[in-house]
């Protein structure tokens, strides 16, 4: 485990830590306002004193939202620190166009959803990505590699913890075109919320992710260059394993909400 990502890891929870101090001492504030506001009589001239509230109580909410951001950030951290490595054999390059998807089995019901989450969380978290776009894979687990593919979830059933998805663009050698499967939780994984970048984690330089290859509906591995984007709403910029050019691996600029957590034991 390096200095560096120790530091990192460090500098974000001292974040938090302030984060949290900031907000006890807007709460202080709203609780003396509070009481002030029940000593008045005359709504007028309890006027500014409800805006002075309002502003506090907005200041709040936008330190709550931070909180959310910087605890879901350190998550990731974590993640990505306690995850074990695995070396891959290097090959010429990516196949933009691949032969598409073997037929999957189900496996078992490791969700790869918050581990913190209690098992009803994680099944009513399930069923509400109905209609959105998640990374599955759909090799069973003797396969010689992962696959992994941008579907559509069309139905979760809460009872065998299934999934029903539908691949929206099928490969070449797909012969009737969209395709329906039925997977289980551990081959599923959602992807940030399009309109939401505080839920994509700020993955540090260097760590394996999985992302969507620009201009495939295909995820692959690839490794973060820059840990620090300037905004939350920008892309991540990328490195993909088997995707040489001249010697050396391009960067590529991926969207925040097409790239997630490098699944553990990962095969490619």
């Amino acid at each position: 485990m390096a200095a560096s990502e120790i530091s990192q890891l460090l500098e974000k929870s001292k974040e938090l830590d302030q984060l949290r101090k900031e907000q006890e001492e807007v709460i202080q504030d709203i609780n003396k306002l509070h009481k002030k506001i029940q000593s008045y009589v005359i709504e007028k001239s309890a006027e500014s004193t409800l805006h002075k509230l309002r502003g506090l109580y907005v200041n709040a909410k936008e330190l709550s939202e931070s909180e959310v951001s910087a605890s879901t950030a350190l998550v990731a951290m974590l993640d990505a620190l306690l995850q074990p490595g695995h070396s891959v054999p290097h090959r010429k390059k990516i196949e933009v166009i691949e032969p598409k998807k073997k037929r999957m089995k189900s496996d078992s019901d490791l969700a790869r959803f918050p581990s913190t989450a209690s098992m009803r969380s994680q099944l009513d978290h399930a069923a509400s990505l109905k209609g959105e776009q998640v990374a599955a894979r759909v090799t069973p687990d003797d396969a010689e590699k992962d696959e992994w593919f941008v579907v559509k979830v069309i139905h979760f059933d809460k009872d065998t913890k299934e999934f029903e998805v539908l691949d929206e663009e099928p490969g070449d050698d797909e012969e009737s075109g969209q395709r329906k499967y039925r997977l289980q939780m551990s081959h599923i994984i959602p992807f940030p919320k399009k309109g939401d970048p505080s839920s994509a984690p700020d993955f540090p330089q260097g760590k394996h992710v999985l992302a969507v290859y620009p201009g495939t509906t295909a995820l692959y591995k690839a490794t973060v260059v820059n840990s620090h984007r300037k905004r939350k709403s920008d892309d991540y910029v990328l490195e993909f394993d088997d995707d040489e050019e001249d010697g050396s691996l391009p960067q590529r600029s991926v969207p925040f909400y097409k790239v997630v957590p490098l699944p553990e034991g990962h095969r490619q």
